[in-house]
Formats: structure tokens, sequence, C-alpha cells
């Protein structure tokens, strides 16, 4: 699915892949501007890979449950890219700690 094949996507999948996260805490993790990570997000979306909630002023994003087979094979294959991709180990864990102190929702 070419919507995952975007590296700041692909880190987006890996960040999700902990469980929901806010879209400050994405933000934080991965150090970009909030319009452009809103953006990825937006394109994960439509593609049917992420979920999204609104918590009022807050975007809460999660992976999609997979709709088919090939979803799941698709989020299985990124899982094992997950720990080629460099830096990402270090983003994720920026992620969690962020979950974990969240303080802006």
């Amino acid at each position: 699915m070419a919507a995952a094949a975007e590296p700041t996507r692909l880190r987006l999948l890996a960040l999700l892949a902990g469980g929901e996260a806010c879209v400050c805490d994405l933000v934080g993790a991965l150090d970009l501007p909030q319009p452009l990570v809103s953006r990825h997000l937006g394109v994960l979306r439509r593609a049917g890979l992420v979920t999204a909630r609104r918590d009022g002023l807050w975007m809460h994003y999660a992976l999609a449950v997979p709709r088919s087979a090939g979803h799941a094979k698709l989020l299985e294959a990124l899982a094992a890219l997950h720990a080629e991709i460099e830096g990402i180990q270090a983003q994720v864990r920026r992620c969690s700690a962020l979950r974990a102190g969240r303080t802006c929702c």
C-alpha cells in the first residue's frame, strides 16, 4: 500500500504499534511540526491504516483493525521492518514516555 511507503508514515505506524497516541505525543516523538504529522496521519486514515478519535481539542490515533488478510500481512511486514529503520526504536521509547507522562489531554 502506497500510503505506508513514505518514511514519516512508516515511523508513525511504528509509534502506533505501541497503542493509541495523541497527536501531541507523535509530534514530540518525531520532532516534526504538528501540521506535517497531521497531514501524514490523514493519508494513513484515508488509506484505512489508522483510526482517529477526538477527545476535546485533541486527536488520538491508533492502528486500524485489519480489514482483510492482506491488511494483516501488511501490518506484520511493517512490524518486521520497524526494527531495521534507523533511530525508530528511540522514537518509540520517546513516544511511550510522552504517552505515560501525558499532560496535554
